[in-house]
Order: C-alpha cells, then sequence, then structure tokens
C-alpha cells in the first residue's frame, strides 16, 4: 500500500516513527499526495526534522567551544542556582558528561521551561559520567556571605565527583581553593554544554527543595516564587516575618523585627 492509499492517521503514526533517512523519503512521495491535509502533514514533519538537526548543531557547537579550552583531559562544567533570592539555598552542581553523546535542548536552564528541566535533568542524570550536588542553607549565607557560599556549595559539587578531574569550566567565575586548573567564562551556561548541563541539575534540585519548602512553610508562595522578591513574597514577609529558610543579610529592607 503506498502512500497515497494510507489513512491520515496511518501518514501521521509513520511520519512520527520512520527514520530520518525514511522520513526524507516518505515526505518526498506525500508532497505529491492529492490530499492538502497529508502535504501539509510532509511540511510540518519536514521542518520538525530540520528543526532537530539545527538543534544538535547546536549543542555540538557547545561541546566543540568547551573542548577547545580542556583540550583531552576530563573536565567538568559547574553553575549554580538560586543566588539572588530572599530565602532557601544556594545550591550548586559540577557534571563530567561523556564525550561520545550529546542531548538535545541541554542550555542554560533559564532558557529552558520548567516541565522541559525536568526531563533534561533526568536524561542528564543518568547519562553523566559522574555529578556532585553542593547546598548551602539560609544560616550559613548570612553567616559568610552569598558569593562565599556560592564557592562553598561549588567545592563540594566538585569533591563529589568520581573521576580525577583535570580542569573546571565555571560560569563567569574563579572558584577558590580548588587544586585543579579552572576556565571562567562568561554566559557560559550558554556556550559550554557541560555548564549548561550543570545548571539544570542545579535548578531542578533548588526548585524541588523550595516545592519542600512550600509545604513545610506555607503561605509564602515557595513552589511559585522559589524563594525571590516577588510582590507577595514580601507583602506576606513584611505580615507574617521570616521564617528560619530566610536570608536574614536579604530582608532587612522588608523586615526588622527578630524572628520566631
Amino acid at each position: 500500500m503506498d502512500g497515497k492509499q494510507k489513512s491520515v492517521a496511518a501518514i501521521t503514526q509513520e511520519l512520527q516513527n520512520c527514520s530520518e533517512e525514511a522520513l526524507i523519503a516518505l515526505c518526498s512521495n506525500l508532497r505529491t499526495d492529492p490530499r492538502k491535509s497529508v502535504q501539509l502533514l510532509a511540511e510540518k514533519a519536514m521542518k520538525r526534522l530540520e528543526k532537530e538537526k539545527k538543534e544538535l548543531e547546536r549543542v555540538q557547537g557547545m561541546i566543540d567551544f568547551e573542548r577547545e579550552i580542556a583540550g583531552s583531559t576530563i573536565y567538568c562544567g559547574i553553575d549554580e542556582a538560586g543566588r539572588g533570592p530572599l530565602a532557601g539555598p544556594v545550591v550548586a552542581a559540577a557534571v563530567i558528561m561523556p564525550r561520545d553523546g550529546k542531548i538535545p535542548y541541554v542550555n542554560d536552564s533559564k532558557q529552558v521551561s520548567e516541565k522541559k528541566r525536568e526531563q533534561l535533568y533526568e536524561q542528564i542524570l543518568k547519562e553523566a559520567v559522574s555529578y556532585g550536588v553542593g547546598i548551602v542553607d539560609a544560616k550559613r549565607i548570612d553567616e559568610i556571605n552569598i558569593l562565599q557560599a556560592t564557592y562553598e556549595a561549588m567545592r563540594e559539587a566538585v569533591s563529589q565527583l568520581t573521576l580525577p578531574l583535570g580542569h573546571v569550566l565555571a560560569d563567569a567565575v574563579r572558584i577558590p581553593k580548588l587544586t585543579v586548573t579552572q576556565t571562567p567564562i562568561i554566559k557560559g551556561d550558554a556556550k559550554c554544554y557541560s555548564i549548561a548541563a550543570a545548571s539544570i541539575i542545579a535548578k531542578v534540585t533548588r526548585d524541588r527543595i523550595m516545592h519542600e519548602y512550600d509545604r513545610i512553610y506555607p503561605g509564602y508562595g515557595f513552589s511559585d516564587n522559589k524563594g525571590y522578591g516577588s510582590a507577595a513574597h514580601i507583602e506576606t514577609l513584611k505580615k507574617k516575618g521570616p521564617v528560619p529558610i530566610h536570608r536574614r543579610t536579604f530582608i532587612s529592607a522588608f523586615w526588622q523585627g527578630e524572628q520566631d
């Protein structure tokens, strides 16, 4: 049975399941189908294929960029989430990705939807050669300041890696007290595959923590605002005062009283 004889539903299913080479050949045939709906299916399928190819090229470009810097040594990407919020921890992730694969749509976590981040998070953890996560809580942030807390979280993440690390690629910072060479890269989470993967791990980890804090401390909207200073969060803070996960050094403009 050729493409003209198949139902639109059958053609749709075939377009979704065939290989790239088969898809190109099938779409070429479907363009001659007298049914306009079938021609549109072929056009959409080819546009989807082109989009996927461009995405793989983008990711490969990120991989090529970081390998030019790190060379043949074992290297990790590292990034953090949560430097700016009024509440909750700062979380850092370090990840060593395999050299023989790439995951489409890995990008700066801010450029990826929450639903897609969750999917990528699972895939990154499954494919990573090694990864580590460092978490520094609000109390520690108040004690040593957010920059030092970020460095502490990053060092903890790196310490969890199970391979002999030769180089670190970091998003815009040089991490003190590391014994391996490192390269800080401005906008590294948009340029380097490994840093982008680390940014997704850090972001999803922290978001999940804030969802749990929303259950423990209801009313502050932590599931939605993730601890950032939204208008509703600040208004609640002014009315109810802080909870233990608020960073006291961050909320002085909104709260001068004592914590309960």
